[in-house]
């Protein structure tokens, strides 16, 4: 399977509304903090959006709501395993990411069969308080060694400049957040990451 290069992921319904039509064409939704009526809503819309525009949801951590919505879909963190029913969402044909950081992790992780496997932080990043540190490039080299097809996600201060060494280490798509978000000009930032991973 192949995953598109560019992965952007974003909190709010509002940035699908920006980048999608800019031709972004897989999107994760990584709402948090808002009451469950409200992120339903919110997975509807960004639903309609993707496919409206061709491009495809990951919904994060809220697996349940996905095979509801009859999203593409699911990307869960390592907590998120502890309580998801896998089998359930494999059963209802969503495809499945998850976010790995060690080894333990990532045995785990394969041992589902993911349809793409995250690894992060590649940078530091301040998105949220991790307790691993950075991981290197070398790292997607020797995660790409142990998941061969399966698809690698590089995530964790990444950006537009970074993103060509992250696909040299063995990345088959890059995830990006802040790099995007807090950019004077999110719009612009968008159409260089298009350009930079055509």
């Amino acid at each position: 399977m192949s995953l598109h290069r560019f992965y952007p992921v974003f909190d709010s319904v509002e940035w699908l509304r920006r980048t999608l039509p800019l031709g972004v064409k897989l999107v994760q939704l990584r709402i948090k903090d808002q009451p469950m009526p409200r992120v339903r809503e919110m997975l509807i819309e960004g639903q309609a959006l993707c496919r409206d525009h061709g491009a495809e949801l990951v919904v994060n951590d809220y697996w349940q709501l996905a095979i509801d919505l009859g999203c593409d879909w699911v990307h869960l963190g390592q907590e998120d395993l502890d309580t998801a029913d896998v089998a359930a969402i494999k059963a209802a044909g969503l495809k499945l990411g998850i976010s790995t950081h060690d080894h333990a992790e990532l045995e785990r992780a394969m041992a589902l069969a993911p349809d793409y496997v995250a690894l992060g932080p590649v940078y530091p990043t301040i998105l949220k308080k991790m307790k691993w540190h950075q991981q290197g490039v070398e790292k997607l080299t020797e995660w790409k060694a142990k998941i061969g097809a399966t698809p690698l996600v590089a995530i964790g201060g990444m950006s537009v400049e970074r993103a060509q060494g992250a696909f040299d280490a063995g990345a088959d798509s890059v995830a990006a957040v802040t790099d995007i978000t807090l950019n004077d000009d999110p719009e612009a930032r968008v159409r260089a990451w298009l350009e930079a991973t055509a």
